[in-house]
């Protein structure tokens, strides 16, 4: 199991605590640091069963600079959207843990965490 996080989030400190009071091995991933290729996003989008627009910070600067809010959200403009989320990989929602069991869930509450880590 791995989970991506950002050191400063508290919802990725709340979820590493978890994992560690429940005994879980797992890798962190700093994202911010580490940053995802492109390849690897489609990757976690696939093991989420998300699109990128849906694991997107809208609200954060770089967001507004580029107007994600504008852009379209469909097939045709899913590669936008994946370039723009490995260039700036602060726009990835977190933190996201890939499960052993090939999923991958968005663990920002307490049941989400428990959810990846019941997956198997």
């Amino acid at each position: 199991m791995e989970i991506w996080i950002n050191p400063a989030c508290s919802k990725c400190r709340s979820a590493v605590s978890l994992l560690d009071a429940e005994g879980a091995e797992y890798t962190v991933r700093r994202y911010l640091e580490d940053v995802p290729s492109e390849d690897e996003i489609r990757e976690v989008l696939d093991r989420l069963g998300l699109e990128p627009w849906d694991i997107t910070r809208t609200q954060e600067a770089a967001a507004k600079e580029l107007g994600l809010k504008e852009w379209a959200r469909d097939e045709g403009s899913r590669d936008r959207w994946i370039t723009a989320l490995a260039e700036h990989p602060k726009l990835i929602q977190r933190p996201i843990i890939t499960a052993d069991d090939g999923s991958a869930v968005v663990a920002r509450s307490e049941d989400a965490v428990r959810d990846a880590l019941a997956r198997k």
